[in-house]
């Protein structure tokens, strides 16, 4: 499959240096991957954007950043990721949006030693690996939030419905391994394709097997399919999302079948209601404003801030590793990893993320915020 580049945008421009500074080292290369297109377009898009308020140099030093659409599909991210990595020998890889894709996109950044971004969940034996690092909040810490709820809400049965792939996989593991602990039981398993326009069947057999809840592991404008045909078969009980889900384009789309759904989020998506203490919210503010006065009020997601704090990591990482060795080179990519393990915490708009070579996840519960949804508003619950 052919790259599909991202229209006008394929290289950023970077601003040079005056004349007198003292000589530079060569460009710090970054190669961003995202799904501007396709079924993951609702996340990609936002991602995208959010490259725009980069910064063109950082410790000193001029950033070349290269963007490419992946379409959400793993081939494409993958030969994406080698170009990055033989052509542009970028210094480092950020994307995907969608979790087959960052997932590719991973195992070339373990190949080619050069750290990554990942700006999905992804599986435990990719979150363990030695160069990609987590921006979203992973699937543990959300669910372990969401099942409290579920467990304070008076949940006994939940039946579940999720993308049938490695995303829906994610929040199915999430049951299996923590569930019992919330005394939650899983009564139905039911899954469907990013590209669907219909679960009328899966709804079907969940309304049939009388859960107290349904818990929805998708994403995008994707995770409102099931919102909406659950509301349509007269399932009165609660609905869980995910962040994922957690737009304003989810909110159009679902209409009054939102209404009264738990959402997992991270902060970023609410910086204003929080405590002036939160140490997310200095970040995030400055993010929210950025974007909503490029892009317009109420257009901020739960997934652009994944690219501003990717960038807010290499804003203390990169100084460090420039200390160690020159960009463009094994020796600084080397570095700027172990600059990203050793050099937190780092306070960004999701999360204070405090990275260790054997923690490649680095949040904790500042990540978590848990909203509802009413009159096509998120409102916050905690």
């Amino acid at each position: 499959m052919k790259n599909r580049f991202l229209a006008g945008i394929a290289v950023v421009a970077v601003v040079s240096l005056p004349l007198m500074a003292a000589p530079a080292f060569a460009d710090i290369t970054i190669g961003v991957t995202v799904s501007s297109t396709g079924p993951g377009a609702a996340l990609g898009i936002p991602l995208k954007n959010s490259v725009e308020l980069w910064p063109t140099e950082v410790g000193g030093e001029k950033l070349k950043v290269i963007v490419l659409d992946d379409a959400g599909d793993p081939s494409t991210a993958t030969t994406n990721a080698r170009r990055f990595v033989n052509d542009d020998k970028v210094d480092v890889i950020v994307g995907s949006a969608l979790t087959p894709a960052s997932i590719a996109v991973a195992n070339v950044a373990s190949e080619s030693s050069t750290p990554h971004f990942s700006c999905s969940p992804v599986p435990p034996n990719i979150s363990k690996g030695k160069w990609t690092f987590i921006m979203p909040q992973d699937a543990g810490l959300i669910a372990k939030n969401l099942f409290a709820k579920m467990k304070a809400d008076g949940i006994k049965t939940v039946g579940y419905i999720g993308f049938s792939d490695s995303y829906g996989d994610l929040w199915m593991g999430q049951f299996k391994a923590i569930g019992e602990q919330y005394g939650l039981k899983v009564v139905a398993d039911e899954r469907y394709a990013r590209p669907d326009t219909s679960v009328s069947g899966q709804v079907l057999k969940l309304v049939a097997s009388r859960p107290d809840a349904v818990f929805v592991g998708a994403s995008g404008t994707g995770a409102a399919l099931p919102q909406i045909a659950l509301r349509e078969r007269g399932f009165t009980g609660k609905v869980y999302q995910t962040h994922g889900a957690v737009t304003f384009d989810f909110l159009k789309i679902a209409g009054k079948a939102a209404d009264n759904t738990v959402f997992a989020s991270g902060p970023a998506m609410a910086p204003e209601a929080l405590a002036d203490t939160a140490e997310t919210k200095p970040e995030g503010m400055a993010y929210v404003t950025a974007y909503e006065k490029k892009y317009g009020p109420n257009t901020r997601t739960q997934f652009g801030p994944h690219i501003n704090d990717a960038m807010a990591v290499l804003k203390k990482a990169i100084p460090i590793a420039l200390k160690k060795a020159k960009p463009g080179t094994p020796e600084f990519r080397a570095a700027l990893r172990d600059a990203i393990e050793t050099g937190g915490p780092f306070p960004a708009s999701q999360g204070v993320f405090n990275f260790k070579a054997d923690d490649h996840l680095g949040l904790d519960d500042r990540a978590v915020v848990l909203f509802t949804a009413k009159d096509g508003k998120f409102e916050l619950i905690k």
